[in-house]
């Protein structure tokens, strides 16, 4: 098997008249934070499918897919890989990682960060040593800033929060959009499990924090507490 096979594979099944409207959809348009990325037309759910066709596809071939490859081909070698990680030995999934760290400049919007940090690289260090996830998060790339964050999405499923407020602190001041919403989304799942724990980053970070970030983090709280959390001057939550 080669990448050139599922390259094949995605454009028997790409409709090409929704290129256009995908790549309003991830910017990849003047200015915009995907611009002069290229689209296929392919679905999401039809690309899983070539993926489950193609599992066993080398790591090199997945990685030609990854650098070189279309939006979805680059998705594609990332479900690849997220499918390989999950059955595959430590020598293995090492391997998966070192590729995965090596090629994160083609990991390059919300959809690919999404679809791969968690199940991946958060995946990896649940047992292992984090400070890599710092040096992520003080990155000058968006994209290794969201995947630090997102990755701990692995540790939260697993009711360890503490990565998570870490690289919340450091990405409480950013500047850009996509990582205020991932930010508040990963809050949002730790006060999923832990309300508590959430409350108390709040209370240090909601006066000043951006607020999509906190829009996105108190989602679920009831509407009183809502309106109270993004009032100016809002007091301390209870």
């Amino acid at each position: 098997m080669k990448a050139a096979d599922v390259t094949k594979a995605l454009a028997e099944v790409a409709d090409p008249a929704t290129v256009d409207s995908k790549a309003r959809f991830f910017k990849a348009v003047p200015g915009g934070y995907g611009e002069g990325d290229r689209f296929l037309g392919v679905t999401v759910p039809d690309q899983r499918k070539v993926a489950r066709r193609f599992t066993d596809l080398g790591l090199d071939e997945v990685r030609t897919l990854l650098i070189t490859g279309a939006h979805e081909e680059r998705l594609t070698a990332l479900f690849i890989l997220v499918r390989r990680f999950g059955r595959a030995d430590d020598v293995a999934k090492r391997e998966i990682i070192d590729l995965y760290l090596a090629n994160t400049a083609a990991v390059n919007n919300w959809d690919l960060v999404d679809s791969s940090a968690f199940q991946l690289l958060g995946e990896w260090l649940i047992d292992r040593d984090r400070s890599l996830l710092d040096e992520l998060a003080a990155s000058d790339s968006l994209w290794e800033r969201r995947i630090a964050i997102i990755a701990t999405f692995a540790f939260i499923r697993r009711d360890d929060h503490e990565w998570t407020l870490r690289i919340a602190d450091r990405l409480v001041d950013d500047r850009h959009d996509l990582i205020h919403k991932a930010v508040g989304w990963m809050l949002r799942e730790v006060g999923d499990r832990d309300r508590q724990a959430e409350l108390a980053w709040l209370t240090r970070h909601h006066r000043t924090m951006p607020r999509t970030m906190l829009r996105y983090a108190i989602e679920k709280f009831e509407p009183e507490l809502r309106k109270r959390l993004m009032s100016p001057g809002a007091g301390s939550p209870p």
